[in-house]
This record gives structure tokens, C-alpha cells and sequence, in this order.
């Protein structure tokens, strides 16, 4: 199959560190610092790491339409290849999932290997209640919103374990930290749908579980490693956050996988 044409690569991007190429695709309502940062400095100490924004977060301008998962896939990989990345393994995280999905069924002779985490194939009936929630108090009410969303991010074991002080603190720190691309962002989350491409993917694909996730539920992980050829499929006892809960043994999975399959 030939290479597909790549559009000017428009998107704000992080660039760092040097190495076998990485890509990585943000969650919903997130940026590349806020998904990846804890991770970030680990990621690049032996790849090159290239992250995009989406429309809306970080210096991304917000999208007056709504957006595309095509032009999210091409825009990571355009970003990647302008960085002068010609193949790479890409990580994706939430919503990055099926972008990365996407990105490696779009372009399979530039994707070398996925590492798909706390992500979905198609919005569930959990999902859809979720993203419509969500839609709608990033346009209303952000306090309540980042209520909502520490509720439904944090893993059991971890709000368990916070005091109440520090509990009020993610909710701040959540409220503050909500990208403006937000309702975009969710409303994609909530209609897209990449169970096509699931069968065509041929890159090497690791599918991380957050067992504790009330987002993207383990059924829903369960079924891209059940789907894609050879996937293979590994637990994270965390909720939605695994940059938060346990990001050592995150940073590890995507690391080990992507070195086993660099060519």
C-alpha cells in the first residue's frame, strides 16, 4: 500500500530527548504535559519523543468545528515525521488510544509498535453517560466538573488513601488544569468508534489495563487485545490516571514493550 499524504504538521508538539522515534497521543480534555509529564523525562532518556496537543490544550488554538480522528492520527504523525522521525512506536493514553489506533491503520509503514493504555475501541453505554456529563459542565460549571472528574478517574485504592485535604487539593489542581479544547475533546471521546481498523493493525500492540478504571472499563481493554492480531495484553492496578498512581511501573510497560519491538 503506498504512504498516504501527511498535511503540514500544525499542531503545538514537545519534542524531546534522542533515539528510536516515540509518538505520544493525549487524553481527552489533557495535554502532552498533563498525560505524559511525570513519565516524560524517563520516555526520552533513550527515544525521541514527539507529542502533539490536540485543538484546544496546551498552545493548540481551539477548534471552532468539531474535531476529526483522522486529522488527530495524521497530525501525530506529521508531527513525528517533520521532527524527522521516517518510522516510530506510538503511545496512546484515553482518547490517544484510538488516535494511535487510527495513526498505525492509516499508516502502517511508519508505525512500529503501539502501546495502548486505559483506552477504548468504541464508547460504551458507561462512556456515553460519561461524556455527556462531562460535554456539558467544561462549558457550565469546572468546579463541579473536576469533581466529577477525580471521582471518576481515581482509582479506588488511591482516593481511599487520600485525606480530605489532600482530596480538596486534586480538585483544584483538576479545576486548573482543564484544557479549553475540552467539550471538543469529549464530545469525540463519545461518538468515535475504531473497531474497523482493530483486524488491519499490524504493528506489535501492548494493551495496558487499568483494573480500577471507571472510564475506559477493563471489558473494553480486554476487546482491543482480543481483536488486534498478536496484541498482548498487561494489568495496572490504578484507576484512569497511571501517571498519577503508579507511574514507574507505567513509564516500564510502555519502555520494555517498544525496545522488545525496535527494529
Amino acid at each position: 500500500m503506498p504512504a498516504r499524504n501527511l498535511p503540514e504538521a500544525t499542531f503545538a508538539r514537545t519534542v524531546l530527548g534522542s533515539g528510536p522515534g516515540l509518538a505520544l497521543a493525549h487524553g481527552a480534555g489533557s495535554s502532552i504535559d498533563n498525560t505524559y509529564g511525570p513519565i516524560l523525562e524517563g520516555l526520552a532518556a533513550h527515544h525521541k519523543v514527539v507529542g502533539i496537543d490536540y485543538p484546544g490544550s496546551g498552545r493548540t488554538p481551539r477548534s471552532t468545528t468539531p474535531l476529526s480522528l483522522d486529522e488527530l492520527a495524521d497530525q501525530l504523525v506529521a508531527a513525528a515525521v517533520a521532527e524527522g522521525l521516517e518510522t516510530f512506536a506510538v503511545s496512546g493514553y484515553s482518547l490517544g488510544g484510538p488516535v494511535a489506533i487510527r495513526a498505525a491503520a492509516r499508516h502502517p509503514e511508519r508505525v512500529t509498535a503501539l502501546v495502548l493504555t486505559a483506552t477504548l475501541p468504541h464508547h460504551d453505554n458507561r462512556l456515553a453517560l460519561a461524556t455527556s456529563i462531562w460535554h456539558k459542565l467544561a462549558e457550565t460549571d469546572r468546579e463541579l466538573l473536576a469533581q466529577f472528574l477525580v471521582m471518576m478517574a481515581g482509582g479506588a485504592d488511591a482516593l481511599e488513601a487520600m485525606p480530605k485535604e489532600q482530596l480538596r487539593q486534586a480538585v483544584v489542581f483538576t479545576a486548573a488544569n482543564v484544557a479549553d479544547g475540552t467539550p471538543e475533546q469529549a464530545e469525540l471521546a463519545g461518538r468515535l468508534d475504531v473497531r474497523d481498523d482493530l483486524a488491519h493493525i499490524q504493528a506489535p500492540t501492548l494493551v495496558v489495563s487499568t483494573t480500577q478504571d471507571w472510564f475506559t472499563s477493563t471489558r473494553l481493554h480486554h476487546q482491543l487485545a482480543d481483536t488486534i492480531p498478536g496484541a498482548r495484553l498487561v494489568e495496572i492496578r490504578t484507576g484512569h490516571l497511571p501517571m498519577v498512581e503508579r507511574p514507574e511501573e507505567w513509564q516500564k510497560f510502555i519502555t520494555d514493550f517498544i525496545d522488545e519491538h525496535h527494529a
